[in-house]
């Protein structure tokens, strides 16, 4: 069993527990699943654009990504509808839990004057953004292989019902929120 899912058993119900007076296990809010975007506008010019930075996120998450199309076509950008212009990979269970430990013990502590994550992303329903400006923080990216700098949105999707109980659990699993 992973590290941070035995944590969540063992440590963060039994607190999330005590501190929202919750009297059934079931009604302690979890994880359910994360959620990594990569936008690339500039696939629609160049197709190899969008390789890399599935290539990217496949390294970053350890799943294969898939694509995302336009919805509609907006003339001023030069799209079409249902044209690539970016990537995604859902995360859950193991492979969610194994990227959390990474995200919070490797790869956030290696950003320069790092000072911890917004505490104003969630979006009133439990759920968390955190957007970051560049793929190159990750462990697995080599720098030497990058063909362009990416940002990227990472979501945290829980079954808390606030923004509040959605923070406590997130701290549990360890994510630097700003003081």
């Amino acid at each position: 069993m992973n590290r941070l899912k035995e944590k969540y058993i063992n440590e963060i119900v039994p607190s999330l527990k005590e501190e929202f007076k919750y009297s059934n296990v079931s009604e302690v809010p979890k994880l359910s699943k994360i959620v990594i975007n990569i936008g690339c506008g500039d696939a629609t010019t160049n197709s190899k654009l969008l390789d890399a930075a599935m290539a990217d996120l496949e390294l970053i998450s350890g799943q294969k990504p898939v694509a995302t199309k336009s919805k509609k076509a907006i003339a001023g950008f030069k799209l079409r509808e249902g044209q690539p212009i970016g990537c995604k990979v859902t995360l859950r269970g193991e492979n969610m839990y194994n990227f959390l430990d990474k995200l919070v013990s490797v790869t956030l502590p290696r950003v320069r004057d790092f000072r911890g994550v917004s505490s104003k992303s969630f979006d009133g329903r439990g759920n968390y953004t955190l957007g970051l400006t560049e793929q190159l923080i990750f462990t697995e990216i080599e720098y030497d292989n990058v063909v362009k700098v990416r940002g990227m949105d990472i979501v945290f999707v829980t079954t808390a019902n606030t923004n509040q109980e959605a923070t406590a659990l997130l701290k549990g699993f360890g994510m630097p929120f700003k003081k």
